[in-house]
């Protein structure tokens, strides 16, 4: 569901040849836009560089078209490797076997070469190989970005169920929020949505906190332009001057987003609190709510009408003249909000399919 936002994202890096594709977005770009990709975009999971198509048709297809790839473009015999491989259809149903026949395919042409072998290394492998097999086509990539970019490096806290980086960056950016006017996260859970708020809002590349990236250890990184890449992102960043707020009831969630928000360098920018919605007051007459309440299916479907119910209550009693975004699985509960949607989303959270729905809050009826 977030592919649209993806593609606007590339578009404002300058990137071309954008095609929107399912759960992925494919682009033209340069070293520097490979860089800039894995630093500053906020919906990607992985940037995958693509080297080889061809059809595989069995086993035998399958080793020999690995082996038609020169690795040595890639890796040296010393350097260690991993393969991240995914099957769809009929020929391929195992993708751990589909895994080990690249592994070994590519293992074997370094020993017929050199008489030696790399390693395997699936913690941080030197480079790290992606196989996507659908059907007879199989696609060749190298990932860029090592460990999936979701993991921003401000996280040190958490709480049940925490919304993913990617998906919350998704949110906000689909919002068209983009950093105008004040925000507010009134079940704020370990924070996430406020920081990647904050973050959007400064303008605060969202990997700045990372260590490093797969592309770091390949053997042609070009660390005169990453680091020249990296400062012109962090060039951009600025002061934010509307309230971003962070409110959660339980104590357990406003300390985790406390710890958080410092990891991120954002407590100059987010102010938390722990309030329950019912108790919190709008910090300035207008701008958007945005939040993940719980829909945990364990619990019963009255309690979560009611809970769902009180939300609309407030949400109609206090927040007038601003916008409101909830996301849940819960698609009868999100009814009992009593506020009819102005947009529905499709969004996936894990594997529950979710929707994101927006409410305009005024005073009145909607005609008034």
């Amino acid at each position: 569901g977030l592919e649209p936002a993806l593609a606007a994202e590339l578009r404002t890096l300058g990137a071309t040849g954008i095609r929107e594709l399912k759960r992925a977005v494919a682009f033209d770009g340069d070293t520097r836009m490979l860089y800039r990709a894995n630093y500053e975009l906020r919906t990607a999971l992985r940037v995958l560089v693509p080297v080889h198509s061809f059809p595989a048709y069995n086993e035998r297809s399958l080793y020999a078209g690995i082996r038609e790839i020169d690795w040595s473009e890639f890796m040296r015999v010393d350097d260690t490797l991993a393969v991240d491989a995914v099957t769809q259809g009929e020929v391929f149903r195992h993708s751990q076997y589909a895994g080990l026949l690249t592994k070994d395919a590519i293992v074997d042409q370094f020993r017929d070469r050199y008489n030696r072998r790399p390693s395997v290394n699936t913690a941080a492998p030197t480079l790290l190989v992606n196989v996507h097999i659908n059907g007879t086509r199989c696609d060749v990539s190298i990932d860029a970005s090592g460990d999936s970019l979701h993991k921003r490096g401000y996280r040190r806290d958490t709480v049940e169920a925490p919304l993913n980086e990617v998906l919350a960056a998704g949110m906000l950016l689909l919002s068209e929020w983009n950093g105008r006017g004040a925000f507010v996260d009134p079940m704020c859970g370990s924070g996430t949505l406020p920081v990647e708020a904050a973050m959007i809002a400064t303008h605060t590349p969202p990997q700045h906190k990372r260590a490093g990236f797969g592309f770091f250890r390949w053997v042609n990184f070009e660390r005169k332009l990453w680091e020249q890449v990296k400062k012109e992102a962090e060039a951009k960043i600025q002061p934010f001057e509307f309230p971003i707020l962070a409110s959660d009831k339980d104590s357990r969630a406003r300390n985790a987003t406390s710890i958080n928000v410092m990891s991120a360098g954002l407590e100059e920018v987010i102010r938390v609190e722990k309030m329950p919605f019912e108790k919190l007051l709008p910090p300035v007459e207008t701008g958007t709510l945005i939040t993940n309440p719980p829909y945990d299916e364990r619990l019963k479907i009255e309690d979560i009408a009611a809970f769902y119910q009180s939300i609309g209550d407030r949400l109609k009693q206090a927040w007038s003249g601003w916008d409101a975004w909830l996301i849940s699985s819960n698609r009868d509960a999100l009814k009992s909000v009593g506020l009819r949607p102005s947009r529905r989303i499709t969004l996936f959270n894990g594997p529950l399919e979710c929707s994101f729905q927006k409410f305009d809050l005024y005073e009145g009826t909607r005609r008034s």
